[in-house]
């Protein structure tokens, strides 16, 4: 929610990766349709927070896709896309092609193999930390959330003896611990690289330390005759 607020501020997704956020869309609606009585009995519960989840993450993606750039907006689209075309395989298969366990089983490695993927989504952003030293684009509530959202649904997996459930929640618990530890080793720094800017004339300028002649410059532009070579 605090990255949306800024990316809406800002009216930019800067360098935030929006893939995250469409592969936790697949997620949400695989497992939605897995928990369903007519997929896998008892799982109500499955289904109805994922289902909340699915309606949540199709905002966030919305809203990428408005204040994303073009390049990205299309890539953002491609994959919405492909998540949409994925579920309505996925659901349909299933519906008419397969009964009973047959059923379960599809659904069920669908759901796994799709949240897997949404776990290992923010691994390009843990690439972007270690590179630049900065955590600015890997927001604290995010990693957060998905450490406890994956160790809970791991703890609900175990309990109900459900695999579907158990296997990929406790890969996205191990991930979502990296993610936690690579935020407090660098969640004090601003990162190594420089920042461009535009300018006036259409060129870049660098955010930096001012060199020492800029203090010493006279009206004209020129440099002191002393800093000449």
């Amino acid at each position: 929610m605090i990255t949306f607020k800024r990316i809406i501020r800002s009216k930019s997704t800067e360098q935030f990766s929006g893939i995250p956020y469409v592969m936790t869309l697949l997620n949400c609606l695989l497992s939605a349709w897995y928990g369903l009585p007519f997929v896998s009995k008892n799982n109500i519960l499955v289904s109805t927070i994922n289902g909340t989840g699915a309606a949540i993450e199709s905002i966030y993606v919305l809203i990428f896709i408005i204040y994303a750039p073009k390049k990205e907006k299309a890539k953002i689209f491609g994959l919405f896309t492909f998540v949409l075309t994925v579920f309505t395989a996925v659901a349909l298969i299933s519906l008419f092609a397969l009964h009973g366990n047959g059923r379960k089983l599809f659904c069920g490695l669908a759901a796994t193999i799709f949240s897997i993927i949404m776990y290992a989504s923010p691994l390009s952003i843990m690439r972007l930390v270690i590179k630049t030293k900065s955590v600015e684009f890997m927001p604290f509530f995010l990693s957060l959330f998905v450490f406890l959202c994956g160790t809970s649904w791991f703890i609900y997996g175990l309990l109900g003896r459900d695999a579907f459930v158990a296997v990929p929640n406790g890969f996205g618990c191990g991930l979502g611990t990296m993610q936690l530890i690579l935020y407090f080793i660098y969640r004090n720094n601003k990162g190594s690289q420089e920042i461009k800017k535009p300018s006036g004339n259409g060129t870049s300028i660098e955010i930096g330390e001012k060199k020492p002649h800029q203090d010493k410059q006279q009206p004209n532009g020129k440099v002191p005759q002393d800093e000449q070579v």
